[in-house]
């Protein structure tokens, strides 16, 4: 593949994020320390970031054109077969950024090995040139990672790279009816998390450990429990968080393996607040209120990460 254009996808840093509140540097620095805070450690994690930024630019920047784009332009941004992908940035950044960027290869960098574990970042800024020499020469290799998607009745989709959410968007309980596998309930939840195998190890594993310490109490058993789903299977899990047993709700329908041909249909009872959000990210959202009708399965693209 040629590429012609690096666009470096980046998040602001959380020292950014204060100034922007608090519209100034003085004033974010006054909060912080007033509250016992370290402003230090804001500085340190910002001047990090900038630093990986600049050595990453000055590598990439030796054989490509470069473009550095804020992640808030992503939905709207227009990428080409010509665009190399790079982000820099948490794990998180990685996921919001496979939904937009049609299948191109990401090549993604870890700006603080020391603070992110960086799961879904095998470059960091002193290595990506190997990334770099891989692409010019076309021996790079590509990890295939399996996407969700969420069609909604009316032709609206949403993807994930690592999982939906589908509920109330407060802590009023969901209520919907849920069909899968022939199978048809309704049912009152805290909402349901559906997720791909990269996803599985975020949060469908804190409900993993809910259930494995409500089991381990009382059943007094020590055996770890894990979604075996691995990156590239073409395969979803869901789960019911805490499905209320009722008169006129289930529970029989609480967790699932999605496939290609056996797919989760979802019809809302909610009259408002109804949403269905990726990836963690509550503004990426489908409005999912009383009528709506959503189906999800797994999607035909895939996010490819250079490794």
């Amino acid at each position: 593949m040629d590429f012609e254009n690096a666009i470096i996808i980046r998040d602001k840093t959380r020292l950014e994020q204060l100034i922007e509140r608090f519209n100034s540097k003085a004033q974010a620095k006054f909060y912080i320390e007033s509250t016992g805070g370290d402003f230090e450690f804001y500085e340190s994690e910002h001047h990090k970031f900038y630093n990986s930024l600049k050595k990453t630019q000055d590598v990439i920047g030796q054989s490509f054109k470069t473009k550095v784009l804020d992640r808030s332009f992503l939905p709207t941004y227009i990428f080409t077969k010509k665009d190399l992908i790079v982000v820099i940035g948490q794990d998180g950044l990685v996921a919001n950024t496979a939904k937009y960027v049609n299948e191109l290869p990401i090549v993604a960098v870890n700006p603080d090995p020391d603070q992110y574990d960086g799961v879904l970042l095998p470059y960091n800024a002193e290595n990506v040139s190997k990334a770099l020499e891989e692409l010019l020469s076309d021996r790079y290799q590509i990890r295939r990672i399996t996407m969700a998607e969420a069609i909604l009745h009316d032709g609206q989709r949403l993807l994930a790279f690592n999982d939906f959410y589908l509920g109330a968007a407060s802590h009023v309980s969901s209520r919907y009816q849920i069909s899968f596998d022939g199978k048809t309930e309704n049912q009152s939840s805290s909402g349901i998390i559906i997720s791909t195998g990269a996803g599985s190890t975020g949060w469908l594993s804190s409900i993993f450990n809910m259930a494995f310490n409500v089991h381990k109490h009382s059943h007094k058993q020590e055996k770890n429990v894990r979604a075996k789903l691995g990156w590239e299977d073409e395969k979803l899990i869901f789960v019911v968080r805490e499905p209320f047993l009722s008169k006129i709700t289930g529970i029989d329908l609480g967790f699932g393996t999605i496939t290609k041909t056996k797919k989760l249909k979802i019809e809302s009872k909610m009259p408002s607040n109804g949403v269905i959000f990726s990836d963690g990210i509550e503004s990426d959202f489908l409005s999912f209120n009383s009528g709506s009708i959503v189906e999800i399965g797994i999607a035909n693209e895939k996010a490819n990460l250079v490794v």
